[in-house]
């Protein structure tokens, strides 16, 4: 059950998007969460479990989370389940302010090859009086407190960029050698998602039972295997609709499905809209 003994939010993910949640209950995201918007998202207290990309991540208090559009991603419990977080979502309306110099710079925590970025004591008091106030504003809404966001927003970015330019990041390893292991196999599903792929192929691949390989990629990465495969498929299927114009019928093949009334289904269940609307929509 998800518990939130407190929450509020702010904008539009469109443009900039701002919430804050506190838990007292386990809690774990929908199965089918990507998204065409870049995501922060920052702990104010607790800790969790964070999957983006194609591995898990410890996620403490203080930890920053940077998340590109269109990147699968989960959160699970760890341990104690009580938690507070904020996130925020912004898109392109958010950006166009910006020059493309300027751009660059507030979007480079997002090209890290680890997601999550650990700031030093030092540095990261700042920030975390910065969002405890941007949090307090969008909590009591005091006059002007809507002019509040984007600045707040736009300081952490450039904050973390330019820590970015002067230091390494704090490397966040792999807990064990499993959830490296698991992190191979997810990379080589992101590679190989067109063939036919399945459980007793990569069992034998990577030499894990398929019954062992099942539970555990479920328990590192949030996803049941078959879930995180579709999904992916899926959303290169949305890619290849938005950035060609090739058919809805090759989109499906391309990606890995052999029967088209499947895909159109299974495209709609996750996008919500069938592919043909999505294209239009685009």
């Amino acid at each position: 059950m998800d518990v939130q003994t407190e929450s509020f939010r702010f904008g539009t993910v469109d443009r900039l998007f701002v919430e804050y949640v506190k838990r007292s209950a386990p809690y774990t995201m929908g199965a089918d969460h990507f998204h065409p918007y870049y995501e922060i998202y920052y702990m104010l207290s607790g800790s969790r479990i964070y999957f983006v990309g194609d591995r898990s991540y410890p996620v403490e208090q203080g930890d920053l989370v940077f998340i590109k559009p269109n990147v699968l991603h989960q959160t699970m419990h760890a341990g104690d389940p009580e938690h507070e977080r904020l996130v925020v979502h912004f898109g392109d309306a958010f950006l166009n302010g910006f020059s493309s110099l300027h751009r660059a710079l507030l979007l480079s925590p997002f090209e890290q090859a680890s997601k999550v970025i650990r700031l030093p004591r030092q540095e990261q008091l700042p920030v975390d009086r910065q969002l405890r106030r941007l949090a307090d504003e969008l909590r009591h809404k005091p006059a002007g407190y809507e002019l509040v966001p984007a600045a707040a927003v736009t300081d952490l970015l450039l904050t973390a960029a330019r820590y970015l330019q002067e230091h390494d990041p704090v490397p966040i390893h792999h807990d064990t050698p499993l959830h490296a292991k698991i992190s191979e196999i997810v990379r080589h599903i992101d590679a190989h998602f067109a063939e036919p792929l399945t459980l007793r192929e990569l069992s034998d691949r990577f030499y894990i039972s398929p019954h062992y390989l099942s539970r555990k990629f479920k328990e590192i990465t949030g996803f049941a295997y078959t879930d995180y495969l579709v999904l992916t498929r899926i959303k290169e299927a949305q890619r290849l609709l938005r950035e060609t114009d090739k058919s809805i019928t090759e989109v499906a093949a391309d990606v890995g499905f052999d029967n088209f009334s499947h895909f159109g289904k299974t495209f709609k269940r996750i996008a919500k809209v069938p592919p043909r609307d999505y294209r239009k929509q685009i």
